[in-house]
């Protein structure tokens, strides 16, 4: 198949155009390198099938050609990144949804867009199911990355139900791996950096808000087989194994790197409307995707580490 990937050389993107090129498929990135990295996917240049092109997706997309699929995952994805972004964070979600969406719509080609379990918002469900509406505060700092996804889902849907086009949309839960960049903002990035320099890992709040994090590869792996389900309202992926609270996911990263740090508790991050719980309930993966993820968090965490170290 003849595949467009957006976003594909952020951290998640990236492993996707590796599954996407294994598996034999010719693959157009699409990226403007906001918070991607060319060195994400430096490997994969000079590969047969494989094009890469520096673009904002929030401008008109014009692609020469057949498509089968356009995959929509271009988005600033930590909050770091989407309080440094917040307008761009928005647009993506709006105009870049609306864009490749027309595209996928004129190459009479499949869909599919990467949500977000921050559609859930702060849940008052819990685990989340694909039928709760969530508990989201618009105007709220989180806000314009959480709206800007479920906005991205009406939009989604809007296609679908009036233009026909064959949609399917991923929530995607906590997920890690190599490529994460050092810098992030995200929990598991952070505490491994902190703890390789010998710094105290920073826990926000009493650190009993918890997690469950799913290894990248186990989350390609259930995008790849959701591309290929006929199914349109969204799908949970993500590992409900293991939910740990952040004080426990930071001891556990200081006993795996045998890290002299220490655990330093912080007032609640300054952005406002931090998750309590996430869970995602994957009854729907397991039934439509047969699916279920198969890296344990302390084999992954141990793939990871050795990436940080490496880099």
């Amino acid at each position: 198949m003849r595949i467009l990937l957006t976003g594909g050389a952020g951290f998640l993107g990236s492993h996707l155009s590796e599954h996407l090129l294994d598996a034999g498929h010719e693959l157009i990135v699409m990226d403007n390198l906001l918070t991607g990295r060319a060195n994400n996917i430096a490997h994969l240049f000079g590969k047969d099938g494989f094009t890469f092109l520096n673009y904002d997706v929030t401008n008109y997309i014009h692609v020469r050609g057949s498509l089968d699929y356009v995959l929509h995952f271009a988005s600033p994805a930590s909050p770091d990144d989407y309080l440094r972004y917040p307008i761009r964070t928005m647009k993506v979600g709006a105009y870049g949804t609306h864009h490749t969406l027309g595209l996928a719509r004129a190459k009479k080609a499949k869909f599919l867009l990467a949500s977000t379990s921050e559609s859930y918002g702060d849940p008052l469900v819990h685990p989340q199911k694909e039928d709760y509406w969530g508990n989201v505060n618009p105007i709220g700092l989180r806000g314009v990355y959480d709206e800007a996804k479920r906005f991205a889902e009406a939009m989604t849907m809007a296609y679908h139900r009036e233009s026909g086009v064959d949609t399917r949309i991923v929530r995607i839960f906590n997920t890690y791996g190599p490529r994460m960049r050092k810098k992030d903002g995200r929990a598991i990035p952070n505490f491994i950096n902190q703890a390789l320099a010998g710094e105290p890992l920073t826990v926000y709040g009493d650190g009993s808000q918890t997690r469950s994090v799913c290894y990248v590869e186990d989350l390609v792996e259930g995008i790849y087989r959701l591309m290929q389900a006929d199914y349109h309202e969204p799908v949970n992926i993500g590992n409900p194994s293991e939910e740990m609270t952040m004080l426990y996911l930071a001891n556990k990263i200081i006993q795996m790197t045998e890290s002299e740090s220490e655990v330093q508790l912080l007032p609640n991050a300054q952005i406002g409307d931090d998750p309590k719980v996430r869970q995602p309930d994957i009854t729907l993966a397991r039934k439509l995707l047969g699916w279920d993820p198969k890296v344990s968090p302390d084999q992954g965490l141990r793939w990871t580490i050795e990436w940080f170290r490496a880099n």
